[in-house]
């Protein structure tokens, strides 16, 4: 009897390490998806990106003055930390939006299964919506967008 407890106990345990990678797999699938989604609409909508990360900035920045002021933060610090948080603004705004999306897109549907769910599924339509808008924009810029260069 005991023997057949720990199998059932094993049997068990391999279900649920089973059923919880298949819902981390989902989940991570999902988060990349709608970071893909998100990219996407800052192609569309560069001043909403910019907005965004102005606020991030000053509220960044904000949170490096609460700091210098209340003394845990000294001058030096305080420089180097603005200095980096204003470069990593400079840096996504500066980003190629498609690209990203697509980059995102790809892991959602590339990274993130099997299982297959409908956000790997997801993913893979919005791959290719975000090469098409990739594309368009390196001709735009004269550059060569032949599909090897685009993944």
């Amino acid at each position: 009897m005991s023997g057949r407890r720990a199998l059932a106990a094993a049997a068990a345990l391999a279900a649920f390490v089973v059923a919880a990678t298949a819902v981390d797999v989902a989940l991570r699938a999902r988060a990349a998806c709608l970071q893909g989604e998100r990219w996407l609409d800052f192609a569309a909508h560069p001043e909403k990106r910019r907005a965004i990360l102005d606020a991030r900035l000053k509220t960044r920045l904000d949170e490096l003055e609460r700091a210098r002021a209340d003394g845990r933060l000294g001058a030096d610090a305080f420089a180097r930390e603005s200095g980096l948080a204003r470069f990593e603004r400079d840096r996504d705004a500066a980003a190629d939006a498609p690209e990203r999306a697509y980059v995102w897109f790809e892991s959602a549907a590339d990274l993130f299964s099997p299982p297959q769910t409908r956000w790997s599924v997801r993913g893979r339509a919005g791959m290719a919506q975000a090469r098409e808008l990739w594309r368009r924009q390196r001709l735009a810029r004269g550059l060569p967008a032949q599909d090897y260069r685009l993944q």
